[in-house]
């Protein structure tokens, strides 16, 4: 998603389309590179819980949460993204956290399914508008009267179901429907014993972080890192029960930009290689150098990654040894020992 959607998102203001029915305003999804216009003096609560989003919300001196508990905003705005679920969950907060009269906008890229989500509406709660900008649509509502609005199927979610029958995810989520096969590759070449202290880069909901447990007895700690603030609180949850005696800790960061303050024995991760459409291997490169920083002499990284992705000359350049486990026909599974 480029900037064009913040864009789309306010253009209906900027162009005197709208204007906000109330100084409290709630915006879901933000991102930073948006100015509100002289005219929309607002009292903003901006949300976002993916870490490098709300890092840059911060360098410009934007105050962020990762979640919202407040009622009765004047007005919700909604950055649509990529992830259609997540998209409908945020859409039913906005209507959830305004009130009656109030002003629900969103906006988000054409290739991204923000208009086949505006006519999802169409019959059921029927948007007041829309309009098409800089590649993308914004659409808007008036928030209807809570009876009618508990009436919409639409406000009525969909039963998160446990995904093999044990883990809670959701849209939105890496891998929030399976396992990732990947992750799986790596789990099932984990050491049969594992000592020290050790943490999951990159660790989602806690499948990794679950299968590391199995192997217990040696483990003085466990401390799981992972950007996504929805996915890190799953993860909380679903090892409730798993880890006993482990002390866990839980660390909402970008591993790109935020150092690690402590070190380790072991480092396991499933780095993602991508934010957008395109493969970025600078992430995983950038994770690999992260922990490197964080291993203690002579510890170990066991990570997995597509079988293209260009990692052996980074670990190479990072480590003192390092080597492939195995591969099936679309990943493999890299070691290295500081």
């Amino acid at each position: 998603m480029t900037d064009d959607a913040l864009k789309t998102l306010f253009h209906p203001f900027e162009a005197g389309l709208l204007e906000a029915p109330g100084r409290r305003a709630l915006f879901l999804g933000a991102r930073a590179g948006f100015r509100l216009q002289r005219q929309m003096d607002l009292d903003l609560t901006t949300v976002q819980g993916f870490r490098p989003d709300v890092l840059g919300l911060e360098k410009a001196g934007i105050a962020v949460v990762p979640r919202e508990e407040g009622q009765g905003y004047d007005l919700a705005l909604v950055l649509l993204g990529r992830h259609r679920g997540q998209n409908e969950a945020w859409l039913r907060e906005a209507f959830g956290r305004t009130r009656e009269g109030g002003l629900v906008v969103a906006a988000g890229g054409k290739t991204e399914g923000a208009d086949s989500l505006r006519k999802r509406f169409e019959g059921v709660l029927e948007p007041r508008g829309h309009m098409p900008k800089h590649h993308g649509v914004v659409f808007w509502f008036e928030r209807p009267p809570d009876a009618d609005l508990a009436a919409s199927p639409f406000m009525t979610a969909p039963t998160p179901e446990r995904i093999d029958g044990r883990f809670l995810a959701a849209p939105g989520m890496f891998s929030h429907d399976r396992i990732d096969p990947a992750s799986k590759l790596l789990a099932g070449n984990l050491p049969a014993a594992i000592k020290g202290r050790v943490a999951d880069f990159g660790a989602g909901w806690g499948y990794l972080a679950t299968e590391i447990l199995k192997r217990a007895d040696g483990i003085a700690a466990l401390d799981l890192y992972e950007a996504d603030w929805d996915s890190l609180e799953a993860a909380k949850a679903n090892l409730a029960t798993a880890a006993g005696n482990v002390p866990l800790g839980l660390h909402w960061r970008d591993l790109l930009q935020e150092p690690v303050a402590r070190q380790y024995d072991l480092i396991v991760m499933n780095p993602p290689f991508h934010q957008g459409r395109a493969a970025e291997p600078a992430i995983g490169q950038g994770m690999i150098r992260a922990a490197s920083a964080a291993l203690k002499p002579g510890g170990r990284l066991l990570m997995v990654a597509n079988r293209g992705m260009p990692y052996e000359p980074v670990l190479a350049a990072c480590f003192a040894a390092t080597g492939e486990t195995c591969r099936d026909d679309r990943f493999k599974v890299l070691w290295a020992k500081r």
